[in-house]
């Protein structure tokens, strides 16, 4: 596992800082209040991916909360990426929601909406339990590799064909920590071993 230490600052893996904290935290706000005016006075789930979306999970959440929306909350875990920085092309239900949706207004929660399989596998999915609605809501949108017809709902930031990480995105299972988001050096990995 890497740790973190003054003589392996994790930024000599990166090319660049892509968004900043701040920037993040800019346009988090901006998507809430969208999110908010479209939800007000429904009974709402709010259901997020892991592992990539907890922490835009988390701060929208938050946000939401702010503005008087106090969704139900529950989670999925799907799986498609293992190790590797190119989508494996398969989507597996490693773990599935508990909170019914029937009668009620879902919006799906992940981090990043790259070839589309996996945001339309869980909408389908949830979509069989006879909810309102499903609407998606995605951190990173990346039109440039979508094989699978989806458009997010609502997203923070469009990017192009880059391997990025940080605010729950991960490397390895490495980097979700940051609270920016960095195009990572591929030619420069890190060790997994330390």
């Amino acid at each position: 596992m890497l740790r973190r230490s003054a003589s392996l600052p994790e930024k000599k893996y990166f090319k660049r800082i892509l968004f900043t904290e701040l920037e993040v935290k800019r346009r988090m706000g901006e998507m809430a209040v969208e999110i908010a005016r479209d939800y007000r006075g429904k009974e709402m789930v709010i259901v997020g991916i892991l592992k990539g979306s907890f922490m835009f999970f988390s701060d929208l959440v938050k946000l939401l909360y702010i503005h008087d929306i106090h969704p139900y909350i529950d989670f999925m875990i799907l799986s498609s990426y293992g190790s590797s920085t190119t989508s494996s092309g398969k989507v597996k239900l490693d773990r599935d929601i508990t909170t019914p949706l029937e009668g009620k207004w879902v919006l799906l929660v992940d981090d990043i909406l790259d070839t589309g399989r996996t945001l339309s596998f869980a909408k389908f999915h949830l979509s069989r339990f006879n909810p309102m609605g499903v609407k998606t809501c995605v951190f990173l949108d990346k039109p440039s590799r979508r094989v699978v017809k989806i458009k997010a709902d609502y997203r923070c930031f469009e990017i192009e064909d880059l391997f990025v990480v940080g605010y729950g995105l991960d490397w390895n299972n490495l980097f979700r920590d940051l609270p920016y988001v960095a195009v990572i050096d591929e030619k420069n990995l890190p060790p997994t071993n330390l």
